[in-house]
């Protein structure tokens, strides 16, 4: 057995990890099954491509600006209650939307107003959802444990979605959104057996913004961290909106209606599922930038080819294939963060990784004003275009970057 091999069947005996990993599963389930409902019931309700930036830009907000705070409430709080706290919050206001939808009372403005609840918590409850993996696994084991996290957040972005989609088609949205709501019931109950994760004590010793400055000063001080932080953020900017987009190419560029949109976000998760076993079975290697960067240059040419397929089973493989390489790139990068920081100051580093998570969401709202005028094939390959550019230039101008692969292996080595 290699030693490959030797890690997974650890953590997989490992029942702490395997309580977390149901609890990711539920939880992502949940919220990649609601993105998909909130989009088909804003684009019915508006008809209209801004819509659905302003409904990712109501959750993108607050997840950017509270981001900080989540990450020094996981480094000064008990993870686990955190996690489970913020959990129940999330389940109780979707409860509330199930019922707006059952007495036919949902209107746009809800939508709005849900998707801003949930970007208020879920950048609380994220840093110390990252954290707490490094507590339970320990670094050595951290890149499979965060490839098999990966693989079950989009085995939840394949079966939620295409469920929904499903299920939008069958028996209508009450029903389907009665579904996702009830994952994340699943989601709170799967936290209960996991132990508490004590505090850092020295982050309990300093003021609340002051802990936060702590973390960011941690992130100036160390470049190649903030340099990672950058460079895994630009690219999601520009390119990762298209799955907000799905909708629109569904309706008005294939007129595959709800199945078909169904069956884009079911690629677009078993993308995402392949790159993360493809990571698990990978051999180590010390050539970690060559392969980021290729993952992020083949995610991108990939989506282009997507914008701009006449043909409805073109465009799936083109997103089923796009999202192989950005579910790698994303797993690279973060696990390089991971590896580089230590663990007084790791749920504030993650939660500015949070921050970096919600700029995708941030330009949907550009990306859709221009879907409006212009179309959504424009919008997004021309989008794919500008990110190949700006991490080609950011490699080309960043030293930090280049030498990327040699300053992990001394962050290893301390271990």
């Amino acid at each position: 057995m290699n030693s490959d091999e030797g890690d997974l069947r650890v953590l997989f005996k490992n029942t702490q990890y395997l309580w977390l990993y149901v609890s990711n599963l539920a939880f992502f389930f949940a919220m990649q099954s609601q993105i998909v409902m909130r989009s088909w019931l804003a684009f019915k309700l508006t008809d209209s491509e801004f819509a659905l930036g302003l409904v990712a830009f109501s959750t993108a907000l607050p997840m950017f600006f509270l981001s900080p705070f989540g990450g020094m409430m996981s480094d000064r709080i008990d993870r686990r209650n955190l996690i489970l706290y913020g959990q129940c919050a999330a389940f109780m206001a979707d409860l509330v939307v199930v019922v707006l939808i059952l007495t036919d009372n949902i209107q746009f403005w809800h939508l709005l107003f849900s998707s801003g609840v949930n970007g208020c918590i879920f950048p609380l409850i994220m840093p110390a959802r990252t954290a707490i993996v490094v507590n339970i696994v320990g670094k050595q084991r951290l890149e499979k444990a965060m490839a098999l996290n990966m693989g079950g957040m989009n085995t939840a972005r394949v079966i939620g979605p295409a469920m929904a989609g499903f299920l939008i088609d069958l028996i209508g949205i009450r029903y389907a959104y009665l579904f996702g709501a009830s994952l994340l019931g699943l989601g709170v109950v799967s936290m209960f057996p996991i132990n508490r994760s004590n505090p850092v004590a020295l982050a309990n010793q300093l003021p609340p913004l002051k802990s936060i400055w702590e973390g960011a000063l941690f992130i100036k001080d160390n470049r190649l961290v903030m340099v990672l932080l950058l460079f895994g953020l630009i690219p999601m900017f520009l390119a990762a909106p298209f799955q907000n987009l799905l909708v629109v190419f569904a309706e008005k560029v294939w007129n595959v209606g709800p199945r078909g949109f169904g069956l884009l976000s079911s690629a677009m998760g078993m993308g995402g599922i392949l790159g993360a076993i493809w990571i698990a079975f990978l051999k180590s290697s010390h050539r970690r930038l060559f392969r980021m960067m290729v993952c992020v240059i083949l995610f991108c040419v990939l989506l282009f080819c997507f914008s701009f397929s006449p043909w409805f089973w073109g465009g799936l493989i083109m997103v089923f294939c796009a999202n192989v390489f950005v579910n790698m790139f994303q797993t690279f990068n973060n696990t390089n963060i991971q590896l580089l920081i230590p663990d007084s100051v790791r749920g504030r580093v993650s939660s500015f990784l949070m921050m970096s998570f919600s700029l995708p969401l941030l330009g949907t709202l550009p990306i859709s004003a221009v879907a409006e005028l212009y179309g959504a094939p424009i919008a997004l390959g021309m989008s794919a275009i500008l990110a190949i550019i700006i991490a080609v230039v950011f490699y080309w101008i960043s030293s930090n970057l280049r030498n990327m692969d040699k300053l992990v292996l001394v962050a290893r080595g301390k271990e």
